[in-house]
């Protein structure tokens, strides 16, 4: 089975302070976002297709072999940044997205998620945890996948729900004429006024895909970098470890 990981890394970086684009912030004196990703990305999968802003495009460092680019001309949401990869990760049998922030989601976690999709048929391999208090939860009903709550979008989560790990592996075939049905139909975010990538599971469940749970048992994998408190938390992790 041949992956693509594809890194929705838009971010301006802006909310952290930084002059630079999120994914190439420092946490180390040597090591980036980006360097901590590649490293731990680039032995698991066969391609890595990066998903830019136009500045982060023009200040990104010289790409390093099977790692390909495209840019994101606007911010309008995380699903139209995935799907602008489409000419590059439609030649593989599954994507694996990971968010451009979430550098402490585990090798583990991700050798575990391919094994997991044993068909990529319609088959979607979700990497969950349990959170006190989720940003995001995952509503199962038995082996289904019903909703998605977002707390940015005015939802009410509950204690110890499913939260994801800013990592998703999807099988390709299919992915795309699914992906413009539910633009279609879905509803635009009440608070983003966005079209969200994270409903799209449950809509593809109702389509007869599988989606599949995985847990991991450390809750810290769930943690982007959104807030200067975020970065200050993993460069101080990074540094002792």
């Amino acid at each position: 089975m041949k992956i693509c990981a594809v890194i929705p890394a838009a971010g301006r970086g802006t909310r952290l302070g930084s002059d630079v684009p999120k994914i190439l912030i420092p946490l180390t004196d040597t090591q980036t976002l980006w360097t901590i990703l590649h490293r731990k990305l680039a032995p698991l999968v066969d391609h890595i297709h990066l998903v830019l802003s136009p500045d982060g495009a023009a200040a990104f460092p010289e790409r390093p072999v099977n790692v390909s680019q495209s840019v994101q001309p606007a911010p309008t949401g995380m699903g139209d940044a995935i799907f602008r990869g489409y000419p590059i990760w439609s030649q593989f049998d599954a994507i694996l997205v990971v968010w451009g922030d979430q550098v402490f989601v585990s090798t583990d976690t991700i050798t575990r998620a391919i094994a997991a999709l044993n068909d990529p048929h319609r088959h979607a391999v979700l990497p969950v945890t349990r959170m006190a208090t989720p940003y995001v939860e995952y509503v199962f009903d038995s082996d289904r996948l019903t909703q998605v709550l977002q707390t940015r979008e005015g939802d009410v989560t509950h204690p110890n729900g499913f939260s994801d790990v800013g990592t998703f592996l999807l099988g390709t075939e299919g992915l795309q004429s699914a992906w413009q049905d539910y633009l279609a139909a879905a509803p635009r975010g009440s608070a983003t006024g966005e079209i969200n990538f994270l409903p799209f599971l449950p809509f593809l469940n109702s389509k007869g895909w599988r989606i599949e749970p995985l847990e991991v048992a450390d809750a810290t994998e769930a943690r982007g970098i959104n807030t200067p408190e975020d970065l200050d938390f993993f460069r101080k992790l990074y540094k002792n470890a």
